[in-house]
């Protein structure tokens, strides 16, 4: 997969920050000294860490470079490393460790959360959201125009398996190991200002893969049908925006 976007996926940053503030509202843990934001990506989360425990040792993970810098210029008090989140190993047991919207791009949850429970002090707390809105059209439009078209026969392999599951399953994984699991979804419904933001959103995350396996000529075309898909599934209000509905899955985990 290509290089992330910093701008790209900022375009939006209110909305994808959103989560990460009502996931770090339901921590508590007293004055902790080291904070990991385990796919920090351009660091609005990690400075959410930092202002909450401006005491603490804040450190934040990404596996792109262009990512991490954007990180070190928002959350000058952290520190940041390459590292890629199904691998990575802390210093030390963490207090936090904190992951908003990264770990539904890793494979085999059976394995990847006990791993991440295991890095986490006795008292302290693994905290995730990831999101859960794939049977929505923003994303199976993306498998819909990849069955199609000439590059049908190379990329359905690049439309990957979604990992993420429902709540019981974070509990049955999760629960011998902790000693107390808390779950919640939350819907929200962002307002955008046309289905063409929806694009825009969804070309910062989930349509990058898609659009990396493309050569330059097949790019613009695939995006030109996947855009037609997304009109047809978002019909604007009596005001001409879209609502944007985006359900995303929560955990805490105390371990």
């Amino acid at each position: 997969m290509g290089a992330w976007d910093p701008a790209q996926y900022v375009k939006f940053e209110n909305e994808r920050t959103q989560p990460a503030r009502d996931l770090l509202g339901r921590v508590d843990v007293e004055k902790p000294a080291y904070v990991v934001d385990l796919g920090c990506g351009p660091g609005n989360s990690t400075a959410l860490l930092a202002a909450r425990w401006p005491e603490a040792a804040v450190v934040g993970v990404d596996t792109d470079e262009a990512m991490l810098a954007e990180a070190r210029r928002r959350a000058p008090a952290g520190s940041f490393l390459l590292g890629d989140a199904a691998t990575w190993t802390p210093e030390r047991p963490c207090d936090v460790l904190f992951s908003n919207a990264t770990l539904h791009w890793l494979a085999d949850h059976t394995s990847l959360f006990p791993r991440l429970m295991s890095l986490v002090r006795p008292g302290g707390v693994l905290a995730v959201q990831m999101p859960r809105n794939y049977a929505d059209a923003s994303h199976t439009s993306i498998q819909a125009v990849a069955s199609e078209g000439p590059w049908a026969a190379r990329v359905p392999a690049r439309v990957r398996a979604i990992p993420v599951q429902e709540a019981p399953f974070y509990y049955d994984v999760l629960s011998p190991l902790a000693t107390r699991v808390e779950l919640w979804e939350t819907q929200y419904v962002h307002v955008l200002a046309n289905a063409d933001a929806i694009v825009e959103w969804v070309k910062g995350t989930g349509l990058r893969p898609m659009l990396d396996a493309l050569d330059a000529k097949e790019r613009p075309v695939f995006e030109g049908r996947y855009r037609a898909e997304i009109a047809r599934s978002y019909v604007p209000r009596a005001d001409g925006k879209v609502l944007f509905p985006f359900r995303r899955l929560f955990l805490v985990a105390t371990r």
